[in-house]
C-alpha cells in the first residue's frame, strides 16, 4: 500500500461504532481517521439539544464512557435528574451531571448560530481527540418508526418504550433535503483515502439515517478506495440493542448475510464474526472472518486491524 493511502472514512452509530471507532484510533494515526457520526437519533429535551451517538463517540475517544451502561459518562452522578423528579419533570430520558453540561453547552452554541460540526470540532479539540468527528449533516434530519402503536420518534421507541412496540417501516425525515457536510464529501473523494468502514452498528437506527442522505450516499458509492462494513449480528443475534427484533419484525431474515445485503450496492468487502464462517462463500465479495466480538481493548484493536487489512487487500489487488 502507498504511504500516501492513509485516510480512513468511519460511518458510525452509537455503541457498537464507538468500540471499533475506538480501535481505529489506536491502530493509526488519529489525524488520518475521520468518523461520520449518525444525528438521526438527535433530538430537543428539556429544551435541549441532545446528540447521543455523537456524544457516545466523543467520550468514548476521550476516555470518559461508562462502560457499564454504554452511554453517557463514566463516573457520573446524578443531582440533577433527583432534583427534577422531586418537582415533577420529565425523567425518562437521563441526564447525568457531567454529560448535562455537554447538552446546555451544545444548545447555548447552536442557539447563538454555530453550526453542530463546528461545535463537536471544538468539544473534541478540548478533550484531546485526534480523530476528526463530524455529523452526517449540519441540517436535521430525525429518524421516526411507524409502529403497530402509530409513529414514534426514535427517542420514545428507544427509551421510553424500550422497542417494545413492533415496528413497520423505519423513516427518515429530512434526510432527502439533507446536504453532507463539505468536509466529508471532500475526504470520500481524496486522492489519500485508504478505506471507507460502515461499523457494527444498527443498520436501520445508525447506519442507513447517514446513507439516506443523498450526496453521501453518491460519494460513498463512487469512492476510489474500498468500503468494509463489518456485521452487527452474531450467530444470528445482536449484540446490543433492537437490530435482530426489527430485522424479525421487518420480515429480514436475522443474520450476518442479510445484513452484507442491505448494503450490497456500495460493499467491496465484508467482515464477520467466525460464528458465521459459513456465510463467507455466499455474499459473492471478499470475506474477512475473524472476532467481532468486542469485549476487551485488544478486541477493538484487532478488529480494527482486520477490516483495515481488508481493505488494504482489495487495494493492492486492484494496483
Amino acid at each position: 500500500m502507498s504511504a500516501a493511502r492513509n485516510l480512513v472514512v468511519a460511518l458510525c452509530g452509537g455503541i457498537g461504532g464507538a468500540k471499533l471507532a475506538l480501535g481505529l484510533s489506536r491502530v493509526m494515526a488519529g489525524a488520518d481517521l475521520m468518523l461520520v457520526a449518525n444525528t438521526g437519533d438527535d433530538f430537543e429535551h428539556l429544551g435541549l439539544a441532545i446528540s447521543p451517538d455523537l456524544d457516545t463517540i466523543m467520550y468514548t475517544l476521550a476516555g470518559l464512557d461508562d462502560p457499564q451502561r454504554g452511554w453517557g459518562r463514566r463516573n457520573e452522578s446524578w443531582t440533577f435528574m433527583a432534583a427534577l423528579e422531586a418537582l415533577g419533570g420529565e425523567t425518562w430520558f437521563a441526564l447525568g451531571d457531567g454529560d448535562l453540561a455537554t447538552h446546555v453547552e451544545r444548545t447555548r452554541r447552536l442557539r447563538a448560530g454555530e453550526a453542530l460540526s463546528a461545535i463537536t470540532a471544538d468539544f473534541c479539540r478540548r478533550l484531546g481527540i485526534a480523530a476528526r468527528l463530524v455529523p452526517m449533516s449540519d441540517d436535521v434530519v430525525r429518524t421516526c418508526l411507524r409502529t403497530e402503536e402509530g409513529r414514534l420518534d426514535f427517542q420514545d421507541y428507544f427509551v421510553r418504550r424500550r422497542c417494545a412496540p413492533r415496528v413497520l417501516e423505519v423513516i427518515y425525515d429530512g434526510a432527502a433535503a439533507a446536504r453532507a457536510h463539505a468536509d466529508v464529501l471532500a475526504a470520500l473523494g481524496d486522492p489519500r483515502l485508504r478505506a471507507v468502514v460502515i461499523c457494527p452498528s444498527n443498520p436501520f437506527l445508525s447506519i442507513e439515517p447517514i446513507l439516506a442522505v443523498p450526496d453521501l450516499r453518491e460519494a460513498i458509492a463512487g469512492a476510489a478506495a474500498p468500503v468494509v462494513a463489518v456485521s452487527p449480528i452474531i450467530g444470528g443475534r445482536a449484540v446490543k440493542g433492537p437490530t435482530a427484533k426489527m430485522m424479525s419484525e421487518l420480515g429480514l431474515e436475522v443474520s450476518a448475510a442479510a445484513v452484507a445485503r442491505r448494503y450490497r450496492d456500495l460493499l467491496d468487502a465484508y467482515v464477520l464474526d467466525g460464528t458465521d464462517a459459513d456465510a463467507a462463500g455466499k455474499l459473492g465479495i471478499p470475506v474477512t472472518v475473524t472476532n467481532t466480538l468486542m469485549t476487551t481493548l485488544a478486541d477493538r484493536e484487532n478488529l480494527a486491524r482486520d477490516v483495515l487489512a481488508s481493505a488494504d487487500a482489495l487495494a493492492k489487488a486492484a494496483a
